[in-house]
């Protein structure tokens, strides 16, 4: 596996193209007290130009509750059958802005909140990333596995994929 550290740009665009193909993360917040994480599914938003990612969730939700003590967060993204994983760990800023609740609204929230757009629970969260890694594939998933099989024969390391940290 090879290294590629991405800077600015390129590390926006690798973080928006992981998550627009990957979508649903967990999503895991820090409640006080607690040793441990508090993770749940969540489907991106957005992902903006300047690499916040957005999300609309519920005011009444143990994340909402973890983030208004503790504004750190992870955001954990996996494609298995590709190989491809991402992790991004920043802040969340919770705000009731109604031009985003507008622009993300579609049927699958409307699902979450009977109230529709209206609803008092709807939240708008950005995450901000402050650090992000990613591991990726070079190739797909059968190119990879028969590059698996042939260095188990030859006893040669290959080069199958790719990792890095992502610098914003």
């Amino acid at each position: 596996m090879s290294t590629e550290n991405l800077q600015d740009r390129e590390a926006i665009d690798k973080i928006k193209e992981m998550i627009n193909k990957i979508d649903i993360g967990m999503m895991c917040s820090f409640a006080r007290g607690s040793d441990y994480p508090h993770a749940v599914p969540m489907s991106r938003q957005e992902v903006d130009e300047d690499g916040n990612i957005w999300f609309l969730f519920s005011s009444e939700s143990e994340t909402c509750h973890n983030l208004q003590s503790n504004n750190k967060l992870s955001l954990l993204y996996a494609h298995v059958g590709d190989y491809n994983f991402l992790s991004v760990n920043g802040r969340g800023e919770i705000s009731r802005d109604g031009e985003r609740i507008d622009k993300y609204w579609n049927k699958m929230i409307e699902a979450w909140f009977e109230k529709g757009k209206e609803d008092p629970r709807i939240r708008v969260l950005k995450v901000i990333p402050g650090e992000a890694h990613y591991w990726d594939n070079k190739s797909n998933k059968l190119v990879t596995l028969l590059k698996v099989a042939a260095s188990a024969i030859s006893g040669q390391q290959p080069d199958i994929g790719r990792e890095g940290k992502l610098n914003l």
